[in-house]
C-alpha cells in the first residue's frame, strides 16, 4: 500500500458512502456539506460538472470544518491543479491517463482514478496506484464483476461509483476489495433545490449505517 493510498484511506476514515454531488448553485454548497456531515458523511465529492463547482469547493473547504471535500470528474492536469488550488483534499477521475498520473505524482493531494478492465487496473498498479474508483459500476458488470477481480488482482481496493443506490449498496460493501462506494442518492437534486437540509441529513444518516 502506497503512502498516498494510506492518506486517502485516512481521509475517508471508514465512511461507507461518499456523496457524489453536482452543485448548480455555489450558495447551496455550505449548507449541503453541513447537512451531510451532521448525518455522518464528512467526506464528499463535488464534481466539476457545473460552472459553480470550483467555487462550491472553495466555500466548503473554507467554511465547513467538519467536511473533507474532494473534487470529481477531473479529466486533465489543468482541472487537477484548479481543484487543488480550490482546496480539494482528494481528486477523483472517471479514468486514468498519463497526464493525470503525472499530475498526481507531482501533488500531495491523492488521486482516485477510475478503472474498469483488468488491463486498466494493472496499468494503475504500474503507476503506483492501488486504491481505485470502479466506474461506471453497474454498467460495467456491477458487484459480480468486482467480486471476480478480488482473487486474481488481490491487494487492489475499490470505490465503485455509478448506478449505485440504497437498494444495491450492500452488495458492493460486502465485497472484500471494496472500501466504500460513491453515490448521489443521499443528496437528490430536488431536495437540494428545495433546501431540504434536514431531509438530506436523514438520508446521510441512513447511508452511514451501511457499514461493511
Amino acid at each position: 500500500m502506497t503512502s498516498k493510498t494510506q492518506k486517502l484511506l485516512s481521509l475517508l476514515d471508514g465512511q461507507p458512502v461518499i456523496p457524489v454531488l453536482k452543485i448548480e448553485r455555489a450558495a447551496d454548497a455550505v449548507p449541503l456539506a453541513r447537512a451531510l456531515a451532521r448525518g455522518g458523511l464528512r467526506a464528499i465529492e463535488i464534481t466539476l460538472r457545473t460552472e459553480e463547482a470550483l467555487e462550491a469547493i472553495r466555500r466548503v473547504a473554507g467554511e465547513v470544518e467538519d467536511s473533507i471535500v474532494g473534487a470529481g470528474t477531473i479529466l486533465n492536469a489543468r482541472q487537477f491543479e484548479q481543484a487543488e488550488a480550490a482546496g480539494s483534499k482528494f481528486i477523483v477521475s472517471p479514468g486514468l491517463t498519463r497526464e493525470l498520473v503525472a499530475a498526481g505524482a507531482a501533488s500531495q493531494v491523492p488521486l482516485l482514478p477510475g478503472t474498469i478492465t483488468p488491463g486498466e487496473i494493472m496499468g494503475a498498479l504500474e503507476a503506483g496506484l492501488d486504491f481505485l474508483k470502479f466506474f461506471p459500476a453497474e454498467q460495467a458488470g456491477g458487484a459480480a464483476f468486482l467480486k471476480a477481480l478480488a482473487s486474481p488482482i488481490a491487494g487492489v481496493k475499490f470505490c465503485p461509483t455509478g448506478g449505485i443506490s440504497a437498494r444495491n449498496a450492500g452488495d458492493y460493501l460486502a465485497l472484500p476489495n471494496v472500501v466504500c462506494i460513491g453515490g448521489s442518492w443521499v443528496a437528490p437534486d430536488d431536495m437540494v433545490k428545495a433546501g431540504d437540509w434536514a431531509g438530506i441529513e436523514a438520508l446521510a444518516a441512513e447511508a452511514n449505517k451501511l457499514r461493511r
